[in-house]
């Protein structure tokens, strides 16, 4: 199982510019991409196929947007027969609603576990690999019939982390709402992913990609890691 698992698609690079080597190495000379728009609520299906489209095309890659499949059974045998799957960024719950409505899920969870397309997914695409979408920073704008996510990965993802304190602000810092989540959760561990950052999953070997430092959460545990392999915390 192959996954690249991205905090964010948008840099000062360009889209998807930062994270070219590491997509060009899971890709592995693959060239085709089945994409997964649904997140997309205020950018609409097609521009969203265009803007990723034009993002992986310099490096070899054509997308084919699952909206433009007739039915779930066309959809379906599109998800069987990709050699990746790239989910994008944008609303977690109206993606994960998306793919509940269509029965979606199973076939792209079984798909991948079985070697037969390798993923890519920023932002909610990374949350949609998790076991749970209960760590996303989004707000619940649709009813997604259920929290439960693919599941490809043991652990939850917090994309675009950061644990600013801004003066004068009187809510809950990033760290204090991911402890709400671990003080109910505490066998669960949460990384927290910076912007700029990625996990690459291998089967059960972990690297943490990017410049910058994430962090785990688990139960009452914080703990720093830098690029570089990543060992689940127990």
């Amino acid at each position: 199982m192959d996954l690249l698992l991205l905090s964010n698609s948008s840099s000062d690079a360009g889209y998807l510019v930062h994270a070219h080597d590491a997509i060009t190495e899971l890709a592995a000379g693959r060239k085709t991409a089945c994409f997964v728009p649904f997140a997309g609520v205020t950018r609409d299906w097609d521009t969203y196929e265009t803007l990723v489209s034009d993002a992986l095309s310099p490096i070899g890659i054509a997308v084919r947007s699952l909206h433009h499949a007739g039915d779930a059974d066309a959809a379906r045998r599109l998800i069987g027969t990709a050699e990746l799957i790239v989910v994008g960024g944008g609303n977690t719950f109206r993606l994960l609603q998306c793919l509940r409505e269509r029965g979606l899920l199973a076939p792209i969870a079984a798909c991948v576990r079985k070697g037969g397309a390798r993923y890519i997914g920023w932002s909610a695409g990374a949350n949609l690999a998790c076991p749970t979408i209960c760590t996303t920073n989004d707000m619940p704008v649709a009813n997604p019939g259920g929290l439960d996510a693919l599941g490809l990965v043991p652990f939850q993802i917090n994309p675009h982390y950061f644990n600013v304190v801004v003066p004068g602000f009187r809510g809950e810092t990033r760290d204090q709402r991911l402890a709400e989540f671990t003080t109910l959760h505490p066998e669960t561990p949460v990384l927290g992913l910076p912007e700029g950052n990625w996990v690459r999953v291998r089967d059960e070997h972990l690297d943490l990609g990017g410049p910058h430092t994430s962090r785990w959460f688990l139960d009452t545990d914080v703990l720093d890691v830098q690029p570089g392999p990543l060992p689940l915390p127990r």
